[in-house]
Order: structure tokens, then C-alpha cells, then sequence
């Protein structure tokens, strides 16, 4: 099965979640124009890293921005994955949705790796699941930026299946080639399709890298972003999932007894 892919790498407005949707709507027309499956935004999309607002700026499930993700995703024909602040109650997560190109929400992820560099301990709360999920190309799972560097969890979702794993993220242009690095390692070792987005630009704090990138399961890398704002687009073959367990069976020759 080919999975056609557009990466929305944008530059963010913080705090200013009507110009982020704005520029998230024409990316989705855009996508749709190019033939996508699958548009993905980077992580907190709609308002960068202003947390000291969180609770204010943040939607219920199924309400708000998470809405209008709903209604691009049915009026594109296209699945949208990036991540948002999530309101439950009195507490606010970093969460990751999928919407598929009916506009229904597959699935939602909640970030459980908050890096203190950006405040996020201090201001939401850990996700407590992590679970795979069945969408339209096969069985999937999400993470979040920071998820990237604990090799535990994208172990997790490929033993249980996972043949796709995406990941919105704000990555620093300070550690951009740990993002390099880390996207390949966790394709290649777990033989997986890697899609991971990345914004641009830069907020009170950081300079961020770009560099967003579809890998398939051999780390072979179909697009890469620079460090400007754009749609990129390219295409995986997801029958090389299986053929690259099957020819080297590293899911088999662990040793469990050991670690």
C-alpha cells in the first residue's frame, strides 16, 4: 500500500491561534491538492509554547481548534495528525489527535515525556497511555516531540504492532542533529515508517530546526525539510514494513531472557 504524505512545517504566531489555523487551513487545501492521505502539523500548532496561558488557550476534546480539525480533515478527504492543548477539567495536556478523512477522531495521545527545558512539568499534566490504533493505511501510533528520546516507548508501539509511528514536534536548531540522529534510529530499529513534523521560526526562547521527515524502515529518508516554512510531500510504500521484519527478524532474536 502507498501512503502519500504532506508535512506541514510552519513557522507559529504564539499565542495566536486564529493565525495558526488560518495558516493550517490553506496548508490543508494544499495538501489535498497534492494528493495527500495524511497531513501532519507540527506539535502545539495553534499556539506554540505560551503555557503560562495554557488553560486559556487550551480546547475539551472534540471542541475548539480539535474541531476545526475535524472539519478540514472531512472537507480535504485527508487524515490530520498534530498536537494541541488539551483542556480536561482543571488540568491541560500536550495532545496529539488523528482525524481521518471523514473527520473522526481515531485516536488522541497525550504527551508522557514533559521536558523541563520548556516548562511543560510546570504547567501540563503526563499522559498515562500510550496504545497503537488502526487507521485507514494499518495500524499506527503517535508521540511527541520530546518522546523522541526514550527508545522504551517506540518499542512498546512496535511491539504491539505499530507499522507507522508519527510525531509532531518543536525542535530546537540547537539539537536539530539529535533529531536527525533520533528519527532514524527509531525507524531503522524498529522497523517502522518514521513521520515526523517540525516547526520553524523561533519563539521567546529558541530557534527551531525544521527538518521534518518521512523514513522508511531501512532509514531511508524520502523528504527532508530545510529551515524554512513549506509543504512537503513524498510517498511510502508500507509493504516494506513486513519485508524488512521479515529479512531481518530482530523482533524474534531479542533476548528476553536477558533484558
Amino acid at each position: 500500500m502507498q501512503l502519500s504524505v504532506a508535512l506541514g512545517q510552519i513557522d507559529l504566531v504564539l499565542g495566536d491561534r486564529d493565525a495558526n489555523l488560518a495558516t493550517v487551513r490553506k496548508l490543508a487545501a494544499q495538501a489535498e491538492l497534492a494528493g495527500a492521505d495524511l497531513l501532519v502539523l507540527p506539535e502545539l500548532w495553534g499556539t506554540g509554547y505560551l503555557l503560562e496561558q495554557a488553560h486559556e488557550l487550551s480546547d475539551p476534546l472534540g471542541k475548539g481548534l480539535f474541531e476545526e480539525v475535524a472539519v478540514l480533515a472531512a472537507r480535504h478527504h485527508l487524515a490530520i495528525v498534530g498536537s494541541l492543548l488539551e483542556r480536561d477539567g482543571e488540568q491541560v495536556y500536550n495532545t496529539a489527535t488523528l482525524y481521518d478523512a471523514q473527520g473522526k477522531r481515531l485516536h488522541h495521545y497525550r504527551k508522557t515525556h514533559l521536558i523541563g527545558l520548556m516548562n511543560e512539568d510546570q504547567y501540563l499534566g503526563a499522559g498515562q497511555q500510550a496504545e497503537v490504533f488502526e487507521a485507514a493505511w494499518g495500524t499506527s501510533a503517535c508521540a511527541i516531540c520530546y518522546d523522541l528520546r526514550f527508545p522504551e516507548l517506540f518499542r512498546r508501539y512496535a511491539l504491539a504492532g505499530a507499522e507507522v509511528i508519527i510525531i509532531p514536534a518543536e525542535w530546537p536548531t540547537a539539537r536539530i542533529e539529535h533529531w536527525r540522529t533520533l528519527l532514524g534510529a527509531r525507524a531503522i530499529e524498529n522497523q517502522a515508517v518514521v513521520i515526523a513534523c517540525n516547526r520553524v521560526g523561533s519563539d521567546r526562547a529558541n530557534q527551531f530546526g525544521g527538518a521534518s521527515m518521512l523514513i522508511d524502515p531501512w532509514g531511508t529518508v524520502l523528504v527532508e525539510g530545510d529551515d524554512q516554512a513549506g509543504l512537503l510531500t513524498a510517498t511510502v510504500d508500507l509493504d516494506t514494513v513486513a519485508k524488512a521484519r521479515n529479512f531481518l527478524p530482530v523482533f524474534r532474536d531479542r533476548r528476553v531472557d536477558l533484558y
